[in-house]
């Protein structure tokens, strides 16, 4: 009767496929499941980059509330001395070790320990895109000799140099307008 009114009977919730039809069924699931969790662990356009010894792969993953913590904690290691390869608050830092120490503490991320390594950790981002929290790696030619975390209005926090303390610059300024600076979102 519903078909004579023009309205089409309601389909079946379920269908019992017969058992050649089920099998087939199951393999295409599997594959489609299995197609995307491959999808999901590629960034199209871009490699993943070498993250630690292990060959640990990042994409940019360090959400707003992280990069807010990475900053806050940042800010709260200015004054401390600076000391080549120190990694902790106690025994002082160098660049690298600041950065690993503080994405390790306040985003729980574990960074590349080398300048070299954290050129390419994470994503390039532009400069006009920059956000609290970011990278910044300063380079020579090709050699990445500095870096430091980006607190925004220009401003980034760094451990400069035998001697020093953990400090805040600006990256503008004519000592840091001499190298080449990259951004890096982890």
């Amino acid at each position: 009767m519903s078909r004579l009114m023009g309205i089409a009977a309601p389909l079946p919730l379920f269908v019992v496929p017969s058992r050649a039809t089920g099998v087939r069924l199951a393999l295409v699931v599997a594959f489609a499941i299995g197609a995307c969790m491959l999808t999901g662990c590629s960034t199209p356009g871009r490699a993943p980059s070498v993250a630690n010894s292990a060959h640990e792969a990042t994409a940019a993953r360090l959400s707003p509330e992280q990069a807010r913590d990475v900053t806050v904690y940042a800010i709260g290691l200015v004054g401390t001395p600076y000391k080549w390869g120190g990694n902790t608050p106690d025994s002082g830092f160098d660049c690298s070790g600041l950065i690993a120490h503080v994405y390790q503490k306040s985003a729980q991320f574990k960074s590349p320990r080398t300048v070299a390594e954290l050129k390419d950790w994470g994503m390039p981002i532009a400069s006009e895109a920059i956000r609290s929290g970011d990278l910044i790696v300063f380079s020579k030619g090709r050699e990445s000799t500095h870096a430091g975390i980006y607190v925004g209005e220009g401003r980034f926090v760094h451990a400069p140099s035998t001697g020093g303390r953990v400090r805040l610059d600006r990256f503008n300024s004519p000592h840091w307008a001499s190298y080449t600076i990259s951004f890096q979102r982890p």
